[in-house]
């Protein structure tokens, strides 16, 4: 009911035993320097701040503990404290999610920019590739647009309940992409709202830091079915899937 009525934001929940020591400092670096022109390291310095204080500005940590988004973000290894945030991807052969036959499979952990890197990665290389209207000798083009492949993997990760200890599933069947981001759609919002436009940011802490890293692009739905053939451009969502 609180998170509904906006009252309360699954990534802006202190993660208990998180801390700056679980941070990939790295990363954080390379973020903050491309994001505000100066490097980390010298902003503390002249400062004569800490990276404890700079994290509480930014909304990433309370204090000494790191909230979920500062550990989505920047955690060398967020599945430490939340082993259920991992994406479980499988490439079936058939179209039965129940079939015990499959092309390929992975777990895949780290924070959310290595979560999209590697799914993206996953589906990549179990999608087909078409010519079009490219020449016979050339590499074909992805049978779904990268773009809007990208998309619907940055809205999987970012728009979930992160209230709800489960993994996002991609499951890749002959006929069909099913993308399953838990959770229901938030407040109110329907696809049908969704289509003409309407959105509502489930984690907007997270959203704000993960849109700087991240392909992001209109709104589309947390969770959908891509169903083959594929048209070659667009989307558009029906109750129960979107498809590209």
């Amino acid at each position: 009911m609180l998170q509904n009525a906006d009252l309360v934001h699954a990534d802006e929940v202190p993660v208990e035993s998180a801390t700056v020591g679980d941070l990939d400092a790295e990363h954080l670096e390379t973020y903050y320097e491309k994001q505000y022109g100066e490097p980390l390291e010298k902003v503390l310095d002249k400062n004569r701040d800490s990276l404890v204080r700079l994290l509480n500005n930014l909304g990433l940590a309370r204090k000494e503990t790191l909230k979920l988004a500062g550990l989505l973000l920047f955690g060398k290894r967020p599945q430490q404290y939340r082993p259920a945030f991992v994406v479980k991807a499988v490439s079936f052969v058939g179209n039965d999610p129940a079939g015990d036959k499959y092309r390929d499979s992975q777990d895949i952990d780290g924070c959310i920019k290595e979560l999209h890197k590697g799914t993206m990665s996953f589906l990549s290389r179990n999608l087909r590739r078409v010519q079009r209207d490219k020449s016979f000798n050339t590499e074909g083009d992805l049978e779904v647009p990268l773009p809007a492949l990208e998309e619907l993997v940055v809205n999987m990760l970012l728009h979930r309940d992160y209230f709800i200890s489960a993994p996002w599933r991609v499951m890749m069947f002959d006929n069909r992409i099913e993308l399953i981001s838990p959770g229901a759609l938030p407040n109110n919002l329907t696809v049908e709202n969704i289509r003409y436009g309407v959105s509502n940011m489930r984690n907007p802490l997270l959203a704000s830091f993960a849109t700087k890293e991240l392909p992001i692009g209109a709104s589309a739905p947390a969770s959908g079915v891509l169903s083959r053939p594929f048209p070659t451009s667009g989307w558009y969502q029906t109750p129960n899937a979107t498809y590209l």
